[in-house]
């Protein structure tokens, strides 16, 4: 199994989630967050004031899924989020070693 995690824009949770649902991901965790890469953050002006957002605002997905189908999910998000400027987010791949659905038990690629 494979864990993906991507940071994104907020406005491009949705075009991200339709993307993933139309592969067959349908289950996502959504975590609001604040974060700065090599956009450092910006300068806003308020009230005549000028400071400086050292966080942006980012959505921070995170998918659990078979093996076979992580390229796939990867390109989806990749995709969709894609605007093409500076703080486009970033994709992490890593590996899961186990699962396990509390309700039920059920372990592996059946907890997922």
């Amino acid at each position: 199994m494979k864990k993906i995690e991507a940071i994104i824009k907020p406005f491009k949770l949705d075009e991200v989630k339709e993307a993933l649902h139309d592969i067959g991901i349908s289950g996502i965790t959504v975590i609001e967050a604040k974060g700065f890469g090599r956009q450092k953050g910006h300068t806003e002006l308020y009230r005549g004031a000028e400071y400086v957002v050292d966080f942006v605002p980012k959505v921070k997905i995170e998918v659990v899924i078979e093996d076979d189908q992580a390229e796939r999910a990867v390109e989806a998000i990749k995709n969709a989020a894609h605007t093409g400027r500076i703080g486009d987010g970033k994709i992490f791949v890593s590996h899961i070693e186990e699962a396990i659905r509390i309700r039920t038990g059920e372990t592996g690629n059946d907890a997922v």
